[in-house]
């Protein structure tokens, strides 16, 4: 438990990108016996270099423990078991460094699926995670966020229906479970109507609540809240990601015939089409530049909207996952970000004036070059499987 003498974490998901070749997860395929004692192998050395750099939140990949629900590969069922050592002390690790751990299962994990055997399967999914974290011996401030699901045309209904599988879940699921605000079908105000009625823990996410919100409920009231549905003596946490703003470069395939008619010198751009380049006479695939969606996440943080966020914040306590897109690195630049441009912000994180020689340096690598992550975030606004 964190009381709140603790400085506020910053955290952000799954992969890391500032160190190269470092592996999150077992990534084999089943042929070739994946395991979740490799995983937590390559997950040490993760811990390290979190503590190292004085990173203190961290998302775990929720396939971790490689088929060990699937239904069709009995092989990997007692994966987690198995495991119980290696857990164990993986778990002492984190508490050792004071990393605070988490999962965020995938987009197909629903408990408000229409389908019984979908829930019964989500359901599955998640009391594998939560197993996880109780052999890490983890305390309540570990969880596993999720959304409510699909809508499947019907919002109230589905709503409810959440409720049903909620109630179908162990104990241990429940006791780690925590229901996130979402940004394109269930608001902040459907997440405290479900609290109302189960219970359930939330996670406010910031840019989520700017995309929808058709109450028009008031943001500091709305994480207030948020934060209150957790016990005393449990650190909330909360999400906070920037939107992209950058045009998005799309892919579209050119027919045959469009292809012929460039060959024959009549073909023609669509009107108000606006490419990357031109498009060559031979060529098969063209690039169409189009404005950004506000769900999608930035590479990086915006400094000035997370400190003006902060300070609405101001005597609140909450640990914040940051969902950048090119992941420790926007930790790794906001961090002297903030000591630079709002350092008031930056304390409140244990940033200080004694930490800006390491976080230049911090920053010099990055001007060395670096990457985005290009696969979506679980958390990026992507339409759910099962609508």
């Amino acid at each position: 438990m964190t009381d709140n003498s603790r400085p506020l974490r910053l955290g952000f998901p799954v992969k890391v990108m500032g160190k190269q070749g470092m592996k999150t997860q077992d990534t084999r395929r089943w042929q070739k016996n994946p395991h979740l004692k490799c995983s937590l192998e390559y997950l040490d050395k993760v811990l390290d270099y979190l503590h190292a750099e004085k990173l203190d939140m961290y998302r775990l990949s929720s396939d971790i423990a490689p088929y060990a629900t699937h239904p069709d590969m009995p092989q990997f069922h007692n994966m987690v078991a198995e495991s119980d050592a290696e857990l164990r002390t993986f778990g002492a690790k984190a508490k050792a460094y004071d990393i605070r751990l988490s999962f965020h299962p995938s987009q197909y994990v629903l408990l408000n699926a229409p389908n019984p055997e979908l829930t019964k399967k989500s359901i599955w999914d998640l009391a594998s995670q939560a197993e996880m974290l109780d052999r890490m011996e983890l305390d309540d401030e570990a969880v596993m966020i999720t959304h409510v699901g699909g809508v499947y045309d019907d919002h109230e209904a589905s709503r409810a229906r959440w409720i049903e599988g909620w109630e179908q879940c162990p104990e241990h699921v429940r006791r780690r479970l925590v229901l996130e605000n979402d940004d394109i079908r269930f608001s902040a105000a459907d997440a405290l109507w479900i609290h109302e009625r189960t219970g359930v823990r939330l996670v406010f996410d910031y840019q989520h609540f700017w995309c929808l919100n058709p109450e028009r409920l008031d943001m500091r009231e709305t994480l207030e809240r948020f934060l209150a549905t957790w016990p005393a003596g449990v650190r909330p946490k909360m999400h906070f990601s920037s939107p992209r703003t950058e045009l998005r470069e799309v892919k579209q395939k050119i027919t045959p015939k469009q292809r012929a008619a460039a060959k024959a010198g009549t073909g023609k751009a669509k009107k108000g089409e606006l490419l990357k380049a031109p498009v060559k006479a031979t060529a098969r695939i063209k690039t169409v530049l189009r404005p950004p969606i506000w769900t999608g996440h930035a590479d990086f943080t915006n400094p000035f909207e997370f400190a003006t966020f902060m300070r609405m914040a101001d005597g609140l306590f909450f640990d914040v996952m940051m969902e950048g897109k090119s992941k420790d690195l926007s930790l790794l630049r906001l961090r002297p970000d903030l000591l630079r441009f709002a350092p008031d912000v930056a304390a409140r994180f244990g940033i200080t004036a004694d930490d800006a020689d390491a976080l230049a340096a911090d920053e010099a690598r990055l001007e060395k070059g670096v990457a985005a992550e290009d696969e979506p975030d679980v958390d990026e606004g992507l339409a759910i499987a099962a609508e």
